[in-house]
């Protein structure tokens, strides 16, 4: 019993990570109504940026958080403002521009293959690592400290999004472009450059996750992958554009990652992640936390 207790708790850990990875992506889809596909890329990108600032400075690895996060946000607001801007401008009146899913696409193969070009398809790690197999004691209970970290990282920054949305007169209107843009525009909103910050956001979110993982995660040019399609399925399950079912929906993941295998062997835990994304699908296309609007 106490060690499913164990699991269920890393579990947890673990989920509001994976969690985290996809609050971008669900950022993204409710402003811009559309699917970003490189997403995975941004947060592999995330992950070198967080690697070689700590392997070049010696810094703790969280301190490459107040360079890898900015450093990204600038990157994701001209890759909106440069590669998806076109797109929008070209089809004004359609409200969500299938050929941003084609663009997006191009963008995750440029930046896969490119980083394995400049870096090769090594697998690393950090050295001197002073987070590296830390656990905390409770008791007869093992809990991941860099995993510990990366839940306070989660909440904090599912918290500061919402308030942010909420609270602010920026975020107010990036709520008012996501529900309308032309009304918006009329406004007196600039819709682009709204759509602009807020792909630096989502991208920057990523950055965010990119600190978090580098401690105890490898780091190679297709790990994006990994955590493109468990964001996909993250915020089918949470419900696209919802921040709070982000967070819940990589939870529901993570538990069922790490309590599955003391049941039942690891493909099968992959069955039911997979069932429950097509179940949700079927029964409640809105997500598990879905809203009638999108904020």
């Amino acid at each position: 019993m106490l060690f499913l207790i164990e699991d269920a708790i890393n579990g947890i850990l673990m989920g509001s990570i994976y969690g985290l990875t996809a609050l971008g992506l669900t950022v993204i889809f409710g402003v811009l109504k559309v699917i970003n596909f490189a997403h995975g890329s941004l947060l592999m990108v995330s992950m070198y940026a967080a690697y070689w600032t700590v392997a070049l400075t010696g810094w703790h690895p969280y301190l490459a958080l107040v360079i890898v996060a900015p450093a990204m946000f600038v990157f994701g607001y001209y890759l909106q403002d440069i590669v998806i801007k076109p797109i929008f401008k070209a089809e004004q009146d359609v409200r969500e521009p299938i050929t941003v899913i084609i663009v997006t696409t191009g963008v995750w193969y440029i930046l896969d293959n490119l980083t394995l070009l400049l870096f090769g398809p090594q697998y690393r790690t950090l050295q001197d690592n002073p987070l590296r197999g830390r656990m905390l004691e409770i008791g007869q209970m093992l809990i991941s400290v860099p995993k510990l970290w990366g839940f306070a990282a989660a909440v904090l920054t599912a918290s500061g999004l919402y308030l942010f949305f909420q609270k602010t007169r920026l975020g107010r209107a990036v709520r008012a472009t996501s529900l309308d843009r032309q009304a918006a525009s009329l406004m007196g909103i600039n819709q682009y450059k709204v759509y602009n910050i807020a792909f630096g956001i989502g991208t920057a979110t990523a950055g965010i996750a990119a600190v978090t993982l580098v401690p105890f995660y490898n780091v190679f040019p297709t790990v994006g992958v990994l955590f493109d399609i468990k964001g996909f399925i993250i915020v089918v399950l949470g419900g696209l554009g919802s921040i709070g079912g982000a967070l819940l929906g990589g939870i529901i993941i993570g538990l069922i990652e790490s309590v599955g295998p003391q049941f039942m062997t690891a493909t099968w835990t992959e069955a039911i992640v997979y069932g429950l994304f097509l179940l949700v699908l079927f029964v409640k296309p809105s997500g598990l936390f879905g809203v009638r609007y999108d904020w």
